[in-house]
């Protein structure tokens, strides 16, 4: 990576190892979290932007990455706790998260993250292209790079903003199974739980407190793939412009009515990874945010 290189370290907490990147710096802790199917090194680029006015960090979820792997505590009240445990065990006192432990946090910023995701299943199933099947080359890869080009080739909106980021953020993230292929770590049932406890099911807490809140939501257009016929992209189109995008507004309605304090930024046509997409207006609004 082109930036400062980050220290590599591991923690042990509530019976796990949990990996984290430490950047360094001075001032407050700004602790940047990662998503699902993400580890630390996602924030690259960014994170150590914030170093002159804050000690930057990135902690790896469990599931994730070069943290553990267990069975089990993939439900929010668990994860919530690998994070205090986390800052317990590097003595920070105060930084970015909230509901369960509010006193803890200064500011929060959500970077295109949903906190209830609970409708989103009613509008999956409106899709025209849900029950179509692309047939793909049945692949094997049998390096990284061979992994890597499968992702950009299946997931064109990804591949619009490869970098060598994602080449290390990838190596992170596989590994070889018994017969040699080159596969993601985390497990099935690992994804499974993940998507019923956070996404199928989860209702955010109530929270009292008034936190100073930064939402950054990317308004996304899918980019389809070659491999759908004009019909198909065409139906699709339709159904991004009259459910996707109605539902899209609906959920920035609906957090600004829970937390009418919020600063909410809207980025047309953003990409979910817009911290790395549009990573300069991102680090403005991050920046004078923090700053304020």
């Amino acid at each position: 990576m082109s930036r400062s290189q980050p220290t590599s370290d591991f923690v042990r907490v509530n019976g796990i190892r949990l990996h984290y990147l430490d950047w360094g710096g001075s001032g407050p802790t700004l602790i940047f979290l990662t998503g699902m199917g993400s580890s630390a090194y996602i924030f690259s680029r960014i994170a150590p932007r914030f170093t002159d006015r804050f000690r930057v960090l990135a902690l790896t979820r469990r599931g994730h990455g070069e943290s553990d792997y267990p069975d089990t505590g993939y439900d929010a009240d668990t994860l919530i706790e690998d994070i205090r445990l986390f800052m317990d065990a590097l003595h920070i006192e105060t930084a970015a998260f909230a509901g369960t432990y509010p006193n803890k946090v200064e500011k929060l910023i959500y970077l295109d993250a949903l906190d209830d995701r609970r409708a989103e299943s009613e509008i999956i199933a409106q899709n025209p292209l849900r029950t179509i099947h692309i047939e793909r080359e049945e692949s094997f890869p049998r390096t990284v790079e061979e992994y890597i080009a499968n992702l950009k080739r299946d997931i064109p909106r990804l591949g619009e903003i490869w970098s060598e980021l994602w080449d290390e953020e990838i190596s992170h993230c596989v590994t070889i199974n018994e017969s040699g292929v080159v596969v993601d770590k985390m497990p099935e049932h690992v994804e499974r739980a993940m998507v019923e406890n956070l996404i199928k099911t989860y209702a955010p807490k109530t929270v009292q407190a008034t936190i100073p809140t930064l939402n950054i939501f990317a308004e996304k257009h899918p980019r389809l793939s070659s491999r759908y016929t004009k019909e198909q992209k065409d139906a699709f189109d339709q159904f991004h412009r009259d459910v996707e995008q109605p539902f899209f507004r609906s959920l920035i309605a609906e957090f600004q009515s829970r937390f009418p304090h919020a600063n909410i930024v809207v980025i047309p046509d953003g990409h979910h990874y817009c911290f790395i997409a549009q990573e300069e207006l991102v680090h403005h609004e991050m920046r004078k945010f923090l700053l304020a």
